[in-house]
Formats: C-alpha cells, structure tokens, sequence
C-alpha cells in the first residue's frame, strides 16, 4: 500500500518538489502567485525554470510543450527538445524562463471563430504557474493559456481564471461583512464524474460510424439492453478491471485522485470520480482523465468512447460537475452545517445561486449545448434541457418559512432503523438526491448532471462562477449600505424566494407532467445547440460576461460561430459516413443475401415445393432494400440542399438532415432484423456491448 501512496504526484512538479529543489524566496514568491494570484516576477520565472528542467530530466524527459486547451475541447501540444546546439557545436541543455513562460504556436489552425484568418498565424500561450507542469510521455507538460495576436482568448482555460477571479473578489465582499478578515481568497473547487464506454477494439474497427463519429449511426436493438438494471454496480471483469488498475495508476503518477469507479446503468459503460480540486486544477486533471482513458484502453484492445450517445436505445454517458465554493483557510461555504437556519452566510451564499440559476438558465443550457449533447439530455436518462434546482425538502421548507416570515421547526437528526440488531444506527442525510436534476444540491456542494461526456468542465465552471458572482456583487451592494446588516440579508432572502423560487423543483424532471409545469412557470426549454446558441451573443449575455471581464464581445461572437460550425461539420460528417455505409457496406451485403434468398425460391419452385416463407422473408427484404434506397436519396437531396448561411444551414442540419438520417437508419435497422447475421456487414449491438 505504501507504494500507492509514494508513487502518487511522481510524475509532477508539486508543492513538495518546488519546496525541495528551489530557493526559498524564489519558492515563496511562486507560492504567493499559486496562493493569492500575484504577478509573478520574471526574474523568478528563469529559477522556476532551472528547477524545472534539472526535475523533468532526471525524470526521463527529453522534450517539453506548452500544454493547452484551445476551443476544439480537447488538449494540444507543440513539443520542443531540451537538446539545443552550442556555440561550438556541441550538444546543450537548453531550457530558460523564456521558454517556460512563453510559446509561439501555430494559431491559425485552430478554431478561431473569425478572431484569426487563416494567413495570420501567430498565436501565444503563456505559462499558467496556478497549475503544477507534469510529464506524459517523457515530455515535460507546461499548462499555458492560449491567445491569439490581438490578445483573443482562444482557450478555454483563460475564462475560467478570469471568472474565479471574479467570484473570489464578489465573495470576499461579503465574507468581511460577517467579519472574516482572515480569509484573502475564495476558491472554486469542481469534481468531474466521469462515463464513458469501453468496445472491444478489433469490433470498433469494423464500424465505421465508430471510426468516424464515435456513435452507431446503424444499429438494431438486440434482444437484451438496460431493461433488467443488472449492470449497474454490477462485478466488473478481468479485462476492465485490469484496464481500470492501469489507467488509475497512470492518473495517480500525474497527480489526478482517481478515486471511485463502477459500472453504470448501460452494458458497457462505466463511471470514474476524481476527487475535488479547485477548478482550474480539476479542468486540468478532467482532460488528462479523458485521454488517459483512452490511451490505456488501447494497450488493453479496447477503445473508450466518450461521446453522449455511441448507442441507440440505451443510456447515453454524461459528466457530473460539482461545484462548490471553499475559503483558503478550509471552509466550505456551501455547508449548511448542522442547523441550516442558523447559518445566515450560508442561506445568503445559497439565495445568490438560486438568483443566478434562474436568472441565467440561458447560460447553463448553453454551456452544454452541442450536437451530442442534444442526444442525450431529455432523453428519460439525463437531466431535460429545462434547467431547475433541486434543493430538498428540508431547505425548501427553510426557505419557504422565510419567505413567509414563519417560524421553522427543525426536526432534527433522521437515524435510519434497518430492524437489524447487527447494524449500526445510520443517521440519514437532511436531502435525498435527485438524479433527475439538473442543478441539485446534494449535501454541500451542487451538482450539475446537464454536461456531456466528452465536453470539457471550462465552459460550465466559468459560467457557473460568473452568474453566482453576478448575484454576491448585488447582495453586497445592498449589504455594504445596509443600517442593520442581519435584517438586511433576511430581506434579501426572502426577496430572491419571492423572485425565483419558480427555479427550485424537487420532482421528478423526467416528466411529462413537469414539461408542462415548467412552461406554466415560465422557465426555457432550449431542446437543441440551434434554439440555444444565439442567446449567448444576446446583448444581455455579452454585457454581463463583458463587463465583468471574463469574455469580450469579440471572443462570444467567436465561441458562438465555432459552435454553429461544429454542429453543422459534425452533422455532415455522420451524414456522409451513413451514405457511405448504406451504400458500399449494407446494399451490397442485404442484395447479396436477397440473391441467396431468391435461389432458394427458384429451386423450391422448380421442385414444387411450398415455399411461403422464403417468399414472404424475400418481399421484406425486397422492400426493405426498396426504402434504404429512398433514405439514401432523400438524406443526399437533404445535404445538397444546405444553406450557406451558417444559421440558416444549423437550422437545416435540425430541421431536415437529421430527420434524414433518422429515416435512413430505420430501414438500415428494420433490415438488419431479417438478414442473415454472417451477411451483416459490420458487428451488431449484441457483440458490441456483450463482448466484455
């Protein structure tokens, strides 16, 4: 067991390895800008760097990048060699605070969103000292931010720093108002709950819609799915628990808690939980998660899917953001502690997310939205695109009784009686969870269930940060100027309650029943990244995000061009990639089977022989080939048919390419039921999802 431990963070420059291998003011300088962010000086950015080197090559290392995250959602590198060429020829170790603190990569070919033509290239990242450098791949990984020419962020790393920023300064206005003067800084902290799925490799790659789009486009339904609920938490195998050993072996060596793993609800999916970090450390670590996960699965013949939805009919994989906030002396602001109605800075913390959630439910949708996501969410086994708050019965009813100004009778500790004499009393949680919502409390943290597998935590942390801070800002305002402070934060509770309390649900929202009750209450309902982008580049949500500094008008215009983008792109992609398999996979296999089909026919009709069934078998697969020829050519009408206006062409994709493909994969599936299974081109869900 003392090897787990001691091998934990070996592979990055820690606190401890500063501590150790730097000087002591140059070590404490460093920690003041980790800490308080404070500017760094440069002149300790060349220590920073001698330390920095000397570590990474007794570790192994022989290059170094600038790690970073550019706004395709996943990480880029650009390596460089610490083996530099002397002035006499000679080989040399070069590594400066220069080139640790910045790079100059290529940053016309990433998406830009309109910020970079193509022909102006020059991009920087800069070095990110909040984040601890680690090596993968025997290369020294440096976390940078990324910015273009012009000073655009083109990352999504830069608007989560500034939003922490952001609601780090709104909370210390009120922290002082109840008299913590020795906080400095509040903290952010996230966990990323992470599913995903594991197909045997040699199956994947018979699958081109895998290959290409990381979902099934084809696929009928075997005969057995989620229906007995047998696969959640159930014994995982030999090969997936070897899988799971090796990649939580590689995640404790770069410093990632990997901390709890299952299986989930679908046959082969799964669930790994980091635990808590601040939030720019647990985007960090939710990237490494992902492409660890990945890596490691190839070693075992496996390939991990990360997308919403790889599988029709079955649950879609989802990732669980919990937020929170902590003071830098340890408290947690979100803990209602043991009488919630005695802890005004808590009700306080908690009516400003209440505002902001209501207020914003635009953003947090938003923050989600794209082509996979649309798949999963509403789909009775993810939050709907509706967003509300659950809180539980017991704050609700706090809540409601200031609202009313009523007395609140606490009905104190819950033990759960199991009727065994052998168990211990269990004392029971003040809320149940609520799997169902979207934004639900559980304890002393929020959980934010809408974000999609594949997505990276950024996008949520910043918006989540910037609406809560938004709120603390106006709840300050009226604090700061108040006669008598503790009357004032009442009445502000009750007004936030009076104002938004339609946000707060704590039923079931996979209802039909609460669709309808949701569009009573006047809350959004954005089903799809079309009906939700726009609102982004609203006046409303570029003053707010632009005034506070977190993005500028420039760099929303361009998230939100590169959204529409990439849902137009990803859905042309699967749009041709089903074309291609339609016709040079499936045509030509079912025709073939159909020929066989039809000897059989001719040889019983020859011999007079009834022959009813092998008839009837023919006419379905005759009509079946019949209608996959028709799907084929309306879903190539449909494509030749797009706009080139970008708006005009997503709302295309919504409204006519995907009811396209969605009829093409009903004649490909209602085929695959009555054709030969050694005739079928490619591997069918039973062996996809059974095989582990």
């Amino acid at each position: 067991m003392d090897s787990i431990t001691t091998n934990f963070g070996e592979l990055v420059f820690n606190d401890i390895v500063m501590r150790e291998r730097m000087p002591a003011e140059a070590y404490a300088a460093l920690k003041d800008t980790i800490r308080m962010g404070k500017p760094l000086n440069p002149d300790i950015a060349d220590i920073v760097a001698d330390a920095m080197k000397a570590w990474a090559i007794e570790k192994g290392a022989t290059h170094y990048t600038h790690w970073f995250q550019p706004l395709t959602g996943v990480t880029a590198e650009k390596h460089e060699g610490f083996l530099g060429c002397g002035p006499d020829g000679l080989p040399v170790i070069e590594f400066s605070g220069k080139d640790l603190i910045m790079s100059e990569p290529d940053a016309s070919s990433f998406p830009s969103g309109g910020l970079r033509p193509t022909f102006e290239a020059r991009g920087y990242t800069a070095w990110d000292p909040t984040s601890f450098a680690f090596i993968k791949d025997n290369t020294l990984c440096i976390p940078t931010l990324f910015f273009s020419y012009g000073g655009d962020a083109l990352d999504k790393k830069t608007p989560l720093l500034r939003s922490m920023e952001f609601i780090s300064r709104e909370s210390l206005r009120i922290l002082r108002l109840f008299g913590h003067t020795d906080v400095s800084r509040i903290i952010p902290t996230a966990g990323a709950e992470q599913e995903y799925f594991l197909v045997d490799k040699e199956l994947y790659d018979k699958r081109p819609d895998l290959v290409f789009c990381s979902r099934t486009l084809f696929g009928a339904k075997p005969p057995k799915g989620q229906e007995m609920e047998d696969h959640y938490y159930g014994a995982i195998s030999r090969r997936v628990s070897l899988f799971m050993r090796d990649l939580d072996s590689e995640l404790w060596q770069l410093g990632v808690f990997a901390k709890t793993e299952h299986k989930e609800v679908a046959p082969g999916q799964y669930e790994l939980a980091s635990i808590f970090a601040d939030a720019n450390t647990s985007t960090d670590h939710n990237q490494l998660v992902m492409e660890m996960m990945k890596t490691v699965a190839l070693r075992h013949g496996l390939v991990c899917i990360l997308h919403e939805k790889p599988f029709k009919g079955i649950n879609g994989s989802g990732k669980h953001n919990n937020w929170s906030l902590a003071t830098d002396t340890g408290t947690n602001l979100l803990a209602p502690g043991k009488s919630p109605k005695d802890n005004l800075q808590f009700l306080l913390f908690l009516a400003a997310i209440i505002k902001a959630v209501d207020k914003h439910q635009d953003l947090l949708r938003i923050c989600v939205a794209g082509a996979n996501n649309d798949w999963r969410l509403g789909g009775f086994e993810a939050p709907p695109s509706i967003v509300s708050i659950f809180l539980g019965d017991t704050l609700f009813d706090l809540l409601t009784s200031i609202e009313h100004k009523e007395e609140y009778e606490d009905a104190g500790d819950r033990i759960l009686e199991s009727g065994l004499c052998t168990i211990p009393r269990l004392r029971i949680d003040t809320t149940d969870r609520n799997r169902t919502s979207p934004f639900a409390f559980t304890g002393n943290k929020f959980e934010f269930r809408m974000l999609g597998s594949s997505q990276s935590i950024a996008d949520a942390n910043t918006v989540i940060n910037t609406i809560v801070a938004e709120s603390l800002a106006e709840f300050a305002e009226r604090l700061e100027k108040a006669e008598d402070f503790r009357r004032e934060a009442f009445r502000i509770i009750r007004h936030t309650m009076r104002e938004h309390k339609r946000i707060l649900y704590n039923g079931n929202n996979y209802s039909e029943e609460w669709v309808k009750e949701a569009e009573g209450r006047g809350l959004l309902n954005l089903r799809t990244t079309v009906d939700a982008m726009p609102r982004f580049v609203s006046e409303e949500n570029i003053a707010l995000f632009s005034e506070r500094g977190i993005y500028t008008r420039r760099e929303m215009i361009s998230r939100y061009d590169i959204s529409m983008e990439n849902y137009i792109k990803l859905t042309r992609i699967e749009a041709n990639t089903m074309i291609t398999m339609a016709q040079r996979m499936i045509l030509p296999a079912v025709i073939g089977y159909e020929t066989k089909i039809a000897d059989a026919v001719s040889v019983k009709d020859r011999l007079g022989v009834p022959n009813e069934s092998e008839y009837a078998l023919l006419r379905a697969l005759s009509d079946g080939i019949s209608a996959l020829h028709k799907g084929i050519g309306r879903l190539l009408d449909s494509l030749s048919a797009m706009p080139e206006d970008r708006s005009a062409a997503a709302a295309h994709c919504r409204d006519s390419i995907l009811p396209a493909m969605a009829s093409l994969r009903n004649a490909a599936d209602s085929l695959e039921v009555i054709t030969e299974k050694s005739a079928w081109p490619f591997p069918g869900y039973d062996e996809l999802l059974f095989s582990l």
